[in-house]
């Protein structure tokens, strides 16, 4: 019994410390480079390749989510655009893209509220900031 209370503490502060780390991802720069060099194991050269690669890529996977109709089409976009945004560190692109592939764009409440418009404006912003970043980066290195 004396060991509930603190189980339930332990788990609430790991739980508090999860989404403090997730706010801590979401208010820095477009792109996390301390997690690009731990993914790419310190190679300089591996993560510009990366860089590029992503900013290359994602306005390909915006168009395809732009012009996605039908609810597959919709999620593999979206989709490709997280899982990109994911491996060069982008969690605010990677948060919205997540959000994207929710939303049911087929529905009548999404055609009629315009969430398919309000998910595609959200990911072409959080795109445009991390490939605008990734340039500034590329350029500087």
């Amino acid at each position: 019994m004396g060991s509930t209370p603190l189980a339930g503490k332990s788990a609430f502060s790991c739980v508090a410390r999860s989404l403090s780390d997730a706010q801590n991802r979401l208010a820095g720069d477009p792109v996390d480079l301390a997690y690009l060099a731990r993914f790419t194991l310190g190679n300089p050269a591996l993560e510009r390749e990366v860089l590029q690669l992503f900013a290359e890529q994602i306005p390909f996977y915006l168009r395809a989510l732009r012009e996605a109709r039908a609810r597959k089409a919709w999620r593999e976009a979206a989709h490709s655009i997280k899982g990109s945004a994911t491996a060069v560190g982008a969690w605010r692109l990677a948060r919205f893209a997540e959000m994207a592939e929710r939303v049911d764009v087929e529905g009548d409440v999404a055609i009629l509220e315009g969430h398919r418009e309000d998910a595609v404006a959200a990911v072409a912003m959080a795109a445009e900031e991390a490939c605008r970043f990734v340039g500034r980066v590329l350029a500087d290195g």
